[in-house]
C-alpha cells in the first residue's frame, strides 16, 4: 500500500490509498473553493446522558446530484470533483459537510473505488484489503487526536438508509466522547466480568454462537453470526476469533482472511430478497474499544473489549422497511418480525455456488 497526502482548495486533508508503490499523485484541486466553516457543536442531554451533535451547516450539503456531477468521482477535464486526480484505488478525505469538527471531532469519507456503479461487494479481495489498511491506518492516525476518544468507521449503502451520493463510500466519525452503545457494552462487560470471577463476555458470547444454530459463515480467523437477540430482521455480527481491542490489534491471518468473508458476506445480503430485488440497503459498523480515557468501571479496560462488525439491512421482507416507531424510537426497545434462526437460515442459502 502506497500512502499520499494532500490538501483540496480550501485547505481540507486528502489521502490516496494506492496498490501499486509507483504510483504518482501530483493533481492539484482547481475548485475555486473558500475555506470550509462548520458551526458543529456538542451538547449533552442531562436526563439521558448522551450528547448530539448540533451542525447546521450540513442542511446545505450535496443531495442526490446526477451521476454526470458526482462529487466523489474522480476529477475529468473541466469536471472538478472532491478528487484532483483522474482515477483512484481508495481515497480518504475530511467531510466538507461534517457533523464533528475541530474541538468536537473529526468526519472523513471513505471512496473504496472510482467506479460509481460498483459497491463494496463488487470490489476484488486486493481491494477490499485495501480498504481494510486504510480504516485501520486513519484509525491510528485519528486516535492521536487530542480532541478524539473514538473512532467509528462504518457504511451507509442504499436510499432508504439516508444515503445521498450514490457512489460507493463510507464515512469515519472521530467522536470526542465514548459512544452511549460503547459505554452500555462496557458496562456489561464489567457486569459480567464481576458474576463470572474474571470471565470475558464477548468470549462468551462468540463460543456460544460458535456451537449454535445461528453461525452464517467462518474461516479459520472470523465468525459471522445472527445474534441471539437481534435488533433488526437480517443482523450479522462479524467478529475475529482472537479477541482484539481495534482494527490495529488484526494480526497479518486475520487481515488476510477478512477480505474474502466479508465480501461473502455482502454478496449474501444482496440474494437474501431474491433476483430482481434493488440493491439490498445496510449498514455495516466498526465496534472498536475508545481511545481515550475510559468511563466504565473499574476492573475493565480497554483489552477487554472486542472489536467487531455489525451489518444490518432495514428491509424486513420483500418490497417492505422496518420501521423504528413507537416502541424503537420512543422506548429503545426493538420488536424484530424475523426469527433470528430464520435469518441465520436464509443467509445459509444464499450461500454462493
Amino acid at each position: 500500500m502506497k500512502k499520499t497526502s494532500t490538501r483540496l482548495a480550501d485547505g481540507r486533508e486528502l489521502i490516496y490509498y494506492d496498490l501499486r508503490d509507483d504510483t504518482v499523485r501530483g493533481a492539484v484541486d482547481r475548485r475555486p473553493l473558500e475555506r470550509t466553516v462548520t458551526t458543529s457543536e456538542i451538547r449533552h442531554d442531562p436526563l439521558l446522558g448522551d450528547a448530539v451533535a448540533i451542525a447546521s451547516h450540513r442542511q446545505g450539503r450535496t443531495y442526490h446530484p446526477p451521476a454526470d456531477e458526482c462529487p466523489l468521482c474522480p476529477s475529468e477535464g473541466e469536471r472538478l470533483s472532491e478528487i484532483p486526480d483522474s482515477s483512484y484505488d481508495v481515497v480518504v478525505f475530511e467531510n466538507r459537510f461534517p457533523s464533528l469538527a475541530g474541538d468536537s471531532g473529526r468526519c472523513e469519507v471513505v471512496c473504496f473505488t472510482s467506479d460509481h456503479r460498483a459497491s463494496f461487494a463488487d470490489l476484488t479481495e486486493e481491494q477490499a484489503r485495501l480498504v481494510l489498511d486504510a480504516w485501520t491506518d486513519r484509525t491510528s492516525e485519528l486516535s492521536h487526536l487530542p480532541s478524539v476518544e473514538q473512532v467509528f468507521c462504518f457504511e451507509n449503502r442504499g436510499a432508504e438508509i439516508g444515503v445521498t451520493l450514490g457512489h460507493p463510500h463510507g464515512q469515519i466519525y472521530a467522536y470526542p466522547f465514548t459512544t452511549p452503545r460503547t459505554a452500555l457494552m462496557l458496562r456489561q462487560v464489567a457486569a459480567y466480568k464481576e458474576a463470572s470471577g474474571g470471565g470475558n463476555l464477548f468470549d462468551a458470547v462468540v463460543e456460544r454462537e460458535l456451537a449454535g444454530e445461528r453461525v452464517v459463515l467462518q474461516g479459520e480467523h472470523w465468525v459471522a453470526f445472527v445474534p441471539y437477540a437481534a435488533h433488526w430482521p437480517y443482523e450479522v455480527h462479524l467478529y475475529p476469533k482472537r479477541r482484539v481491542p481495534d482494527l490495529l490489534a488484526l494480526d497479518e491471518g486475520a487481515r488476510a482472511e477478512f477480505p474474502r468473508l466479508y465480501l461473502e458476506l455482502l454478496r449474501r445480503f444482496d440474494r437474501i430478497f431474491g433476483t430482481g430485488e434493488p440493491p439490498t440497503p445496510y449498514i455495516a459498523a466498526w465496534h472498536q474499544a475508545p481511545f481515550g480515557p475510559l468511563v466504565e468501571p473499574d476492573g475493565v479496560t480497554r483489552d477487554d473489549y472486542a472489536l467487531h462488525l455489525e451489518l444490518f439491512t432495514i428491509r424486513r421482507t420483500s418490497g417492505k422497511l422496518k420501521y423504528l416507531a413507537g416502541s424503537e424510537s420512543g422506548m429503545s426497545v426493538f420488536i424484530n418480525d424475523v426469527p433470528p434462526e430464520r435469518a441465520a437460515e436464509r443467509l445459509r442459502e444464499v450461500a454462493s455456488s
